[in-house]
């Protein structure tokens, strides 16, 4: 896999920071965990979504490799736009 697309999907992610994102997850054997939230921060090798579930603050992180592989989904909240397709 070469570095450059993820160095593109992390630059793209990198750009939604601060907004509110829809976050749907892959945990395996039908088991899919769909969230709302803020696209908090970005690292070197994870972004960090924030998520306010039932009076509980949550920091749920994913790779930018499960964007990817198509683990992880991440939309704008506003117009359910696809983050880190490339």
């Amino acid at each position: 896999m070469p570095k450059n697309v993820l160095e593109e999907i992390k630059k793209e992610v990198k750009s939604f920071v601060g907004q509110e994102v829809l976050v749907k997850a892959n945990r395996g054997r039908r088991k899919d965990m769909k969230k709302e939230g803020i696209l908090e921060k970005i690292h070197s090798n994870v972004f960090v979504v924030k998520i306010d579930d039932h009076d509980q603050i949550r920091r749920l992180s994913f790779s930018y490799a499960d964007l990817l592989t198509d683990n992880v989904e991440l939309k704008t909240k506003e117009d359910e736009r696809e983050i880190g397709i490339i």
